[in-house]
């Protein structure tokens, strides 16, 4: 089905200042999630990401509100005593009441204020609020459930401060609270039965039920409108929690989700539309040199080269230089983010380099978290052979340069024969012969728990990519996360993804896409799919996705096969690139990272929050809401050096022809200052706190496209 335009998908260069300025002097926001303070998922990211910009825009009145968990608390928050006095006197009052909540400054990038509550202190009330939750609401909560019971505490804690803040204030308070997902969506819900004077959000990341549909490899687009919605809960065994996450969003004054993607998803699932759509965005450090970042690409691949040698040991019969390093990263949901196709397409790409000669090698990482019990004793002893080959030559270097030098001293040219003796070949060649194997480089680096039921093990096994000499694709399954202080591969995930040459993210079910992201500020081509909220997002904003590094492959609206086979396209398509090529990709990727900083993305998140006090407050603030009917979205245009694309076919690359003179149509300082001026320089507008706000505010003069809010 077509997408409708939302307030996201509209030009971010042609959204309006607010004709005037929204006074938030009298508001406070909270904002509560169980992974404040708390990384679970990718809501941490976006709260953490995004916390500098709220706290510039809000100041001293912004709280954010998640679970005490004991073992963060000690590295990520300072404990303080409350600032705000209403506040102070709430927790007081609750704490004397038999609850645990502690106050402090959450140790990041803008150091916002975190309420944290010890959920498990109150537990001996669990019963009770769920025979509370039951006759509000009719939701029973089974009791082996302990997740949703973490719920039902949280959500009652939370609305327990909330109104006891209201009670506390000393003149009506404009409260505004949002609410990220279905673990914090029960608070909303009990503001609103219980009548407190509270503005409420509620923001979904991705539905409970789509993901878990989605897992079960049913075709979830194309049926969004038949599926029996309760009964696919229950025989889940969701069906409590799905009743939470809908509740939660048909009770919040503003409906938000995170692409519109997902839009249509809430729609179908949680029966009601969004009120607008708020993408995901992150905090982007320009370097100072324009080409810094190429600079760290090759720094990192070095490393990862590194890795390499060890882990090929034996079977290092392929060249470095033309060794192209592929990833996925992510949850381990096979179908869901796209592993399946991904080796799929491994496996044709295998053929295609085989039979066309091609001197290309492609390396293709898994980075998955699984159930392991340690490394590969294989693997480990692959580093530790590189280390001892390392340590061999480093050895005879200083015996070579100490014998030339004391030669080059007494005026005498060397006797290269004698530069090594019997006893510097004797040490080689005991380091050449510890290089030998019998086996074949390993596909896991760990060792597997359930290695026999794994599914990209047995995914690899049927296709057969073993790591063979005559492969031309490699696969190495790393399922554990990235950390700089592992002893196999010591890097942590920035430094990984800046030395690999292409991201690989086909999945099936992503509401948004933070890796695709990622890679996109880092400068590092991507693939993602047009299911995907980053993938809708770029499509709308780019002319020619690819030719600026962001493939998109089509899995809407083709079958699995074809699929595979686009990507199998794509992946052949970048192994052909010259080494120029994929330099002025990466300048163009890099380029696109405005798109997705918060100075940008943040302003819906500013809508929104006004669209809701209107709502709560309509004889305070005023909230003219936008005509969708004259959005004009915005698309970065093809760029000069790229021909345009076939007339089949939406994607192109860039040029990647041998003739010199055609890669001199590439002017690269040419090109960067026509993006910047793409999207208009940021407004800055006088915050109540802090330094200006970096971006501008969504709005309408006239007949123009956006919204105006403003306080009576």
């Amino acid at each position: 089905m077509p997408l409708a335009r939302s307030l996201s998908i509209t030009s971010l260069s042609g959204l309006e200042e607010w004709d005037e300025e929204f006074d938030l002097e009298d508001a406070v926001l909270f904002e509560i999630a169980w992974e404040v303070a708390n990384k679970v998922g990718g809501i941490y990211t976006v709260i953490q990401t995004k916390a500098r910009l709220t706290v510039e825009e809000w100041g001293e009145n912004y709280f954010l509100v998640g679970p005490y968990v004991e073992s963060n608390v000690r590295t990520q928050v300072e404990l303080i005593e409350p600032t705000n006095p209403a506040l102070k006197r709430a927790i007081d009052k609750m704490n004397s009441s038999g609850c645990k909540v502690y106050f402090g400054r959450w140790l990041i990038e803008g150091s916002p204020y975190v309420v944290l509550i010890d959920v498990a202190f109150t537990a001996w009330n669990l019963d009770n609020w769920k025979k509370e939750l039951w006759n509000n609401f009719s939701i029973g909560v089974p009791w082996f459930d302990r997740e949703a019971n973490d719920a039902v505490l949280f959500g009652f804690l939370t609305a327990w401060l909330l109104g006891e803040y209201a009670a506390q204030c000393e003149e009506p308070p404009h409260i505004l609270a949002h609410f990220h997902e279905w673990l914090a969506g029960l608070g909303l819900a009990l503001c609103r039965q219980r009548q407190l004077p509270v503005a409420t959000i509620f923001t979904t990341h991705a539905t409970l039920l789509g993901r878990y549909l989605c897992a079960g490899s049913v075709d979830f687009y194309n049926n969004l409108a038949g599926f029996n919605l309760d009964k696919e809960a229950g025989d889940r065994q969701i069906y409590h929690r799905y009743c939470l996450e809908r509740t939660a969003a048909r009770c919040a004054h503003v409906f938000t989700t995170v692409s519109q993607i997902t839009a249509v998803e809430a729609e179908h699932l949680l029966k009601r539309k969004p009120d607008i759509i708020t993408p995901n965005g992150l905090n982007v450090k320009k370097f100072s040199a324009m080409h810094e970042f190429q600079n760290l690409h090759a720094q990192s691949k070095n490393r990862i080269q590194e890795f390499i040698r060890g882990h090929f040991y034996g079977h290092l019969d392929f060249n470095l230089d033309k060794c192209l390093f592929l990833f996925i990263a992510g949850r381990y949901e096979f179908s869901n983010k796209g592993a399946d196709i991904f080796l799929e397409a491994l496996a044709r790409l295998n053929y295609l380099l085989r039979v066309n000669h091609s001197d290309v090698t492609v390396v293709a990482f898994f980075i998955m978290p699984a159930r392991t019990n340690n490394f590969n004793v294989e693997t480990l002893k692959g580093q530790a052979v590189r280390k001892q080959l390392w340590d061999t030559a480093h050895t005879v270097k200083e015996r070579f340069g100490k014998k030339l030098y004391e030669s080059l001293l007494v005026g005498q040219l060397p006797d290269v024969s004698k530069m090594l003796d019997k006893d510097d070949f004797t040490m080689m060649k005991r380091a050449i012969f510890a290089t030998q194997r019998q086996c074949q480089p390993p596909i896991c680096t760990h060792n597997m728990l359930e290695d026999s039921n794994d599914p990209i093990l047995t995914c690899i096994r049927r296709i057969g990519l073993f790591n063979s000499s005559a492969d031309r694709v490699k696969v190495i399954f790393h399922p554990e996360f990235l950390s700089s202080t592992s002893p196999l591969l010591p890097m942590d995930y920035e430094e990984f993804v800046r030395g690999c040459h292409l991201g690989v993210f086909p999945s099936y079910y992503e509401p948004w896409g933070y890796t695709p992201a990622e890679c996109t500020v880092m400068g590092i081509p991507s693939i993602s799919t047009n299911l995907s909220g980053f993938g809708c997002f770029m499509e709308e904003h780019i002319a020619d996705p690819s030719a600026y590094g962001i493939y998109i492959l089509d899995r809407r609206y083709r079958g699995v096969d074809e699929s595979c086979n686009q990507l199998t396209s794509y992946l052949f398509q970048f192994c052909q690139q010259s080494r120029r090529a994929r330099i002025i990709q990466r300048n163009r990727t890099e380029r696109l990272s405005d798109l997705l900083d918060w100075r940008y993305l943040g302003r819906y998140y500013i809508s929104a929050r006004h669209m809701a006090l209107a709502k709560a407050f309509p004889d305070t603030y005023f909230y003219q809401p936008h005509d969708s009917e004259t959005a004009q979205g915005f698309r970065y245009p093809r760029p000069a050096s790229v021909p345009p694309s076939p007339s089949l076919s939406r994607h192109s690359s860039p040029r990647h022809s041998e003739a010199e003179e055609e890669d001199d149509r590439y002017d690269e300082d040419a090109e960067a200052e026509k993006d910047r001026l793409n999207i208009r320089q940021p407004f800055t507008l006088p915050s109540k706190k802090g330094p200006a706000l970096p971006y501008t505010l969504p709005g309408v003069n006239g007949e123009k496209n956006g919204a105006t809010s403003v306080k009576n």
